[in-house]
């Protein structure tokens, strides 16, 4: 996810802020209203799931029914992020992650955990943090109190998440952050013993995005990754997935053989994958709908059939459901006006043929 008008930190502090910037009152199951049965694939398919926002599954009653109609799991797009739900220090703020977890069990489904230990949009309380002692005290401190408390619901914690800087020379080149400031490289492996220590029956996954193109970039990211992975193994740390993020790009080809070849790798280190948080950005395809629709579908398609020949997916998850709800157009708004549509559903919550595409690809890898 990055463009040349806006940082990257800035477009992740406006995504982390997106579901605590309304004032919604939410309060566990009433919040949502009338109960409805689960989506009915319980079998073998691939599972599914989209982010979410809880104050539009508190006031949308027609979105509402989508994630229930549609979803097996749902994660938080920006609720169990540290703004929102660890605003100061000493203090948390469990309301909208607690509505939301309220939601997946009234509804019959799980919760993906995201995330623990990242380097965007962190709180300014976090700036204080001015030792190596007082860093690990605060990092561990918050994965002991948000892990337990949500132990029934979420089975799998993006632990870490984009560790790596774009343009990586190697495993050492991770993010600047107040934790590799304070912590260095050491933060990642206290990040997943805490974790694992907190819930040891959870599934910890490091979360990646830049994976998948063509590109001596993306090349060298998915070089760094795999080290990275390697030196977490070597040193015994509890580590079970990669998670490959897919925010893809229409006009950016996959690269098939890098992408499976890494895979390939990935899955001799006896680590899962899953998809994390799939969408196509749209804004330079042509303007028809119906031709957009298709080119996005297709972008999808050359994905999810690269990593399926692989390896199956522990899940596909896409970042957001319908277009009525998704940031992209916040930072990648089309020229010519028109909405974008990077998700399964229109802004109508009508199904589109990235949907029939995600449906094709997990019966057909189930």
């Amino acid at each position: 996810m990055t463009t040349t008008a806006f940082s990257r930190r800035q477009i992740l502090a406006g995504a982390a802020t997106l579901a605590g910037a309304t004032g919604t009152a939410l309060s566990g199951l009433s919040a949502f209203g009338t109960t409805s049965s689960p989506a009915t694939v319980r079998t073998a398919k691939i599972p599914y799931g989209a982010a979410v926002r809880a104050d539009a599954l508190a006031s949308d009653s027609a979105y509402r029914q989508a994630i229930i109609d549609n979803c097996q799991m749902i994660v938080a797009e920006g609720e169990m992020k540290w703004p929102v739900i660890h605003p100061a220090r000493g203090e948390y703020s469990f309301e909208k992650a607690d509505a939301i977890a309220a939601f997946a069990r009234q509804n019959g489904m799980t919760v993906r955990g995201h995330t623990l230990a990242w380097y965007g949009a962190m709180p300014t309380w976090t700036e204080s943090i001015s030792s190596r002692g007082e860093a690990e005290r605060e990092l561990v401190g918050h994965i002991e109190t948000l892990v337990p408390r949500y132990r029934d619901v979420i089975p799998s914690w993006d632990v870490v998440n984009e560790p790596l800087i774009d343009d990586p020379a190697d495993a050492r080149s991770l993010r600047p952050s107040i934790w590799t400031r304070q912590l260095g490289a050491d933060y990642l492996p206290i990040a997943l013993r805490a974790t694992a220590a907190a819930d040891p029956k959870a599934r910890l996954v490091v979360n990646e995005y830049d994976i998948e193109f063509k590109g001596s970039r993306y090349a060298a990211k998915r070089r760094a990754l795999l080290q990275l992975l390697r030196t977490l193994r070597d040193r015994d740390v509890p580590l079970h997935a990669v998670g490959l993020q897919a925010h893809l790009f229409a006009d950016r080809d996959i690269d098939r053989d890098g992408l499976q070849a890494f895979l390939a790798e990935v899955v001799a280190l006896r680590l899962d994958v899953l998809v994390t948080e799939l969408d196509v950005v749209d804004f330079t395809l042509p303007g028809p709908v119906e031709q957009r629709d298709a080119l996005v579908a297709k972008t999808a398609r050359d994905f999810l059939e690269t990593v399926c020949a692989v390896v199956r997916p522990k899940a596909i998850v896409t970042w957001g459901l319908s277009d009525r709800y998704t940031w992209v157009p916040i930072y990648f708004t089309r020229r010519d006006g028109m909405p974008n549509r990077p998700l399964p559903m229109d802004a109508g919550l009508q199904r589109k043929p990235l949907f029939d595409v995600i449906d094709d690809i997990r019966q057909r890898f189930a």
